[in-house]
């Protein structure tokens, strides 16, 4: 055990699919953790979405690194015996069914922890255990819409906007896991298994939860500075906050706005939002006549907030993301270049060709997990002959 790999020892049995209980797994393997992802022979429906290359995709290579992988039908009588004998000297087990779908395969927190006491239970889902819309399907852009950030989230053309970014599904593996980290330090001086539910539903009040108290109170979001927005320029769009009474005269200053400087009620962030529709579409107007860059230098060189508008391909590629060490180059099967893959905040950066650094292909470590049962060489070859195991 060390700083960087607290979790060595512990085995981790993953059953979940997509993105928010595979995230979960993914952390604890970073972390130290032996954690076996066990899918369909088709493999896990993330490795479908998206661009496909080989057995992966985005979603496979950011919920799997560091993983060992095992194709099984669950449905095959042996399997249950397999699953029993990992189950049985396992510290976690991870699931993402819908309500209900765990018990009826025989993999209910009831059942596991009668072979495991000491088990600590994960269950995912996207609406919860109970309630009347526990049996709904719940990807990320559902909840997106369900629990309010497509509201929020406006655009200039009056319609509510959902995003690309998994932001849901990748919180609901962060809580998951803090939440299963809790547990496992309990459990150090002598506390029993436990189940820990979490969904998508809670994971996305939380994460909004500042602008979900304002919104409560206020309504619909409301800018709190101007002026302030994402203004077009002549190369691209520029990203402004201007805040501080003082900062909205340095603003006027260098962009040389003496008329709206010389309008009393503006020295004040009050009477600036009063007529912050006007003072935007005055900003839009300046900046057009600038390229992003050197709007960007020019206020920044003053200390006021503003970014250029960037895409992912800028972010992997600029100097303060290559100084901090944003990202990690990792190379995977199925693609011909490597991957871009952020390291994650707080643990040591990926190493290039290390196990952690690899996402596994469907059923690639069956066959020695098998061995670690102490399945024999003919046994295994069976399994693969009636289709148990892939």
């Amino acid at each position: 055990m060390s700083f960087e790999r607290p979790y060595e020892g512990l085995k981790v049995v993953d059953l979940s699919q997509g993105l928010a209980g595979p995230y979960c797994g993914m952390l604890m393997a970073q972390q130290g953790a032996d954690v076996i992802k066990i899918e369909p022979q088709g493999g896990d429906w993330a490795r479908l979405i998206g661009g496909v290359y080989g057995d992966h995709t985005a979603y496979s290579i950011v919920a799997n690194c560091g993983k060992r992988a095992m194709a099984m039908n669950l449905k095959a009588a042996p399997s249950r015996e397999i699953t029993d004998k990992l189950i049985a000297e396992a510290d976690v087990f991870i699931e993402g069914y819908r309500p209900g779908v765990a018990e009826r395969l025989g993999y209910g927190y009831e059942a596991l922890s009668a072979v495991n006491p000491g088990l600590i239970y994960i269950s995912v889902s996207g609406f919860g255990q109970c309630g009347p819309m526990r049996d709904r399907p719940a990807m990320d852009p559902m909840l997106q819409a369900f629990s309010g950030f497509v509201a929020e989230n406006t655009g200039t053309d009056g319609i509510p906007h959902h995003t690309p970014v998994s932001y849901f599904d990748m919180s609901t593996g962060l809580y998951a896991q803090q939440a299963l980290a809790g547990a496992l330090y309990a459990r150090k001086d002598g506390a029993p298994g436990r189940k820990i539910e979490v969904s998508l539903l809670e994971a996305a009040a939380s994460i909004q939860a500042v602008r979900l108290l304002s919104g409560y109170r206020t309504g619909p979001r409301r800018s709190s500075t101007a002026p302030s927005g994402t203004f077009k320029t002549r190369d691209g769009h520029i990203q402004i906050n201007i805040v501080r009474d003082r900062e909205f005269e340095t603003f006027c200053t260098l962009l040389a706005l003496d008329d709206l400087w010389a309008t009393e009620k503006y020295r004040t962030i009050a009477g600036r939002l009063e007529d912050i529709d006007f003072l935007n579409d005055y900003v839009r107007r300046v900046t057009e006549n600038w390229t992003a860059e050197d709007l960007s230098n020019l206020l920044s060189e003053a200390g006021l907030q503003n970014e250029v508008v960037q895409t992912y391909r800028d972010l992997v590629r600029h100097p303060q993301a290559e100084a901090v060490g944003v990202f990690s180059w990792l190379q995977q099967a199925g693609a011909n270049d490597p991957w871009p893959v952020p390291n994650i905040p707080g643990m040591p950066a990926f190493e290039p060709g290390s196990a952690l650094a690899q996402s596994p292909t469907v059923g690639e470590h069956t066959r020695q997990i098998l061995e670690e049962l102490g399945y024999g060489a003919d046994e295994i070859d069976g399994f693969y002959a009636d289709g148990v195991v892939a």
